[in-house]
């Protein structure tokens, strides 16, 4: 029988489970046997085609959620060196697609519990099927289940892999937003040499976007780098070359600090169109807000523990994409720790096995600063 204080073995199983976003592939059933083995009371909730996952050990205060995903991208390219959801130990290193994004972290939280024992209040966990994809029948949905049947946690860990060189050397306490936009200029269509009888929408569209590079977004603010607005896309598909066309259509992204809102900055958008074109539409799709869980007596406890174990101070960060910790936000104070992150996403994705293990005591030590 498998020691349930060694991630490894679990990791290995998660790994095998091919649960490329949707198909759950069995990951969440593997880890719901562990969990129920552990003495974790099991509830799987299903939205849509996605499967979820919440589990609690424990009935009272304080209440410690750990929170992930199951789900994988796919593998990609064809020249992995080891079947990509085989879990093989090579050299001392474990190999597969969620080795580090995020399977050995849920199997390391679930080994930390394991070593820590029952807690004196409650540890949870909120796993869902659907990060990698597009979110919408996944932590989302999970959490208002968690609402109404009164299970919000004093203070959620998600585990995405949060440190870029050395384990231990940061937490994430915070995530810029993120807004999607879709702009179409229209014109007057006509021919090149009559431009006075046309309404090149090219030139309004062109002049738009200079009115939004041509200077910084913003300078940042206490906990966020300045945002950032680029732009993804321009299209007119015109072939002809001595024709204006009617339209001329253009994509762009903003990553936003905590002094913008999804809102606000489409209408600064719009605004600016505004300026330059009398007809267009624009359209937005607000991925997250931005978020932080500022320092104070939660993230020292977190921060704290982190140093004591791995013998290195984290730095508070908020930088990079996004994370289900968006939605969490809403409901309760939350950070995220986990791996270093140099394979995620990537041909043969790995973790040393040490590694592993070092970050199962590191989160064991967090258990046990938050549930003394």
């Amino acid at each position: 029988m498998t020691d349930p204080g060694d991630p490894l073995p679990l990791a290995q199983a998660l790994i095998r489970c091919a649960s490329v976003t949707p198909n759950d592939g069995g990951a969440q059933e593997v880890l719901a046997a562990t969990l129920a083995r552990l003495g974790f009371t099991i509830h799987r909730l299903r939205f849509g085609e996605i499967d979820n996952l919440f589990a609690r050990l424990g009935t009272e205060g304080p209440h410690i959620c750990f929170a992930g995903h199951t789900d994988v991208v796919p593998a990609g390219a064809s020249n992995w060196r080891s079947d990509p959801f085989g879990g093989e130990v090579r050299d001392g290193v474990l190999y597969g697609r969620g080795a580090c994004d995020m399977k050995g972290a849920i199997a390391a939280f679930a080994a930390a519990v394991a070593q820590h024992g029952r807690p004196n209040g409650s540890i949870s966990f909120l796993i869902t099927g659907d990060e990698e994809g597009p979110a919408v029948d996944g932590t989302v949905k999970v959490l208002e289940w968690m609402r109404a049947n009164g299970q919000i946690p004093d203070f959620c860990l998600v585990g995405e892999p949060t440190c870029p060189v050395r384990l231990g050397d940061m937490v994430k306490i915070g995530r810029r937003g993120s807004v999607n936009m879709t702009i179409e200029v229209h014109g007057t269509q006509g021919h090149v040499a009559y431009p006075q009888r046309a309404d090149n929408p090219v030139h309004r569209l062109i002049a738009t976007l200079d009115a939004l590079t041509s200077a910084p977004v913003d300078a940042g603010t206490d906990w966020f780098e300045p945002s950032t607005l680029q732009v993804t896309s321009i299209d007119v598909g015109n072939t002809a070359a001595n024709m204006i066309p009617a339209s001329a259509r253009a994509a762009l992204n903003i990553r936003f600090n905590d002094a913008h809102s999804g809102a606000s900055l489409t209408a600064w958008v719009r605004a600016t169109l505004s300026r330059y074109a009398e007809r267009f539409d624009l359209e937005a799709t607000i991925s997250g807000e931005s978020f932080v869980t500022r320092p104070g007596p939660l993230v020292d406890i977190l921060r704290r523990a982190i140093e004591r174990a791995a013998g290195i101070a984290p730095r508070l960060d908020t930088g990079g994409g996004t994370s289900d910790a968006r939605f969490i936000a809403n409901y309760c104070p939350v950070a995220e720790f986990g791996l270093v992150g140099a394979t995620m996403h990537k041909t043969d994705e790995c973790v040393p096995v040490a590694e592993l293990r070092d970050l199962t005591r590191i989160y064991r030590d967090i258990i046990a600063a938050f549930l003394p």
